[in-house]
């Protein structure tokens, strides 16, 4: 574990970003910890610097995402319909299979080192989906988790089983990045260009859908965080 262990994060909303943009934005900060950590090792104890933490919030305008271990062919779309849809496609290093980002959907990057807090991915990700149902629940949805799956569902194990939050990570010597996407008044329509997540027998739903209206994305967004930020037990940088 780091001779410094810090709990503090970073919250940082960039609102509706380019894809890529986004991508070398908490690449430069996931670069930058890890960096710290080479270098730290090459330090003693007293000498360290305290690796930070950062929570990053945003929106991308229309998009799809492959993972490392995810097929090209579920990409339905090809590239005169994705410039009719005014949307893009990139391979990228999170694991998992294939996604879409858009307007409408809350997109979560923590950058942080898990050394701060504990060296489990497995529990990395049931945190994540943690807060994502707990903050599903204050808007009165159920969300669930589904054995063998990542993400959270709704009416999970049921012929009805449908996703309502996709989750993609990569990490690093204990740094992550990449994460989560839930979808709140996303539209939906663009999901049917993809397999989504290689899953081709469930369905993909929004809260927007599961609640007959549109739901407000700070409200979301203030309550997801504050989720985040309790289950792991960290302290807010104002």
């Amino acid at each position: 574990m780091n001779a410094i262990r810090n709990n503090t994060v970073e919250f940082i909303s960039l609102g509706l970003i380019d894809y890529q943009e986004g991508w070398d934005y908490q690449t430069a900060l996931f670069n930058k910890t890890v960096d710290l950590k080479l270098h730290n090792r090459d330090l003693s104890p007293g000498e360290q610097k305290p690796t930070p933490n950062y929570l990053i919030f945003c929106e991308h305008p229309h998009v799809y995402t492959l993972g490392r271990s995810g097929k090209e062919a579920n990409l339905l779309a090809d590239e005169e319909t994705l410039k009719k849809k005014q949307a893009t496609f990139y391979k990228i290093n999170r694991g998992g299979d294939i996604t879409y980002h858009g307007p409408g959907q809350l997109v979560g990057y923590p950058v942080i080192d898990l050394e701060n807090f504990f060296t489990d991915i497995h529990k990395y990700l049931r945190f994540l989906e943690e807060a994502i149902i707990r903050t599903l629940m204050k808007f009165g949805i159920k969300g669930e988790r589904f054995e063998g799956l990542t993400g959270v569902w709704l009416d999970a194990g049921t012929p009805r089983a449908r996703k309502i939050c996709a989750m993609g990570v990569k990490t690093s010597r204990w740094v992550t990045m990449h994460g989560f996407a839930l979808n709140v008044n996303t539209d939906l329509s663009y999901f049917s260009n993809i397999i989504p997540c290689g899953i081709d027998d469930k369905q993909v739903t929004s809260m927007e859908k599961e609640l007959d209206r549109p739901v407000p994305m700070n409200e979301v967004m203030e309550i997801l965080k504050v989720e985040i930020i309790d289950i792991f037990q960290m302290s807010l940088i104002n």
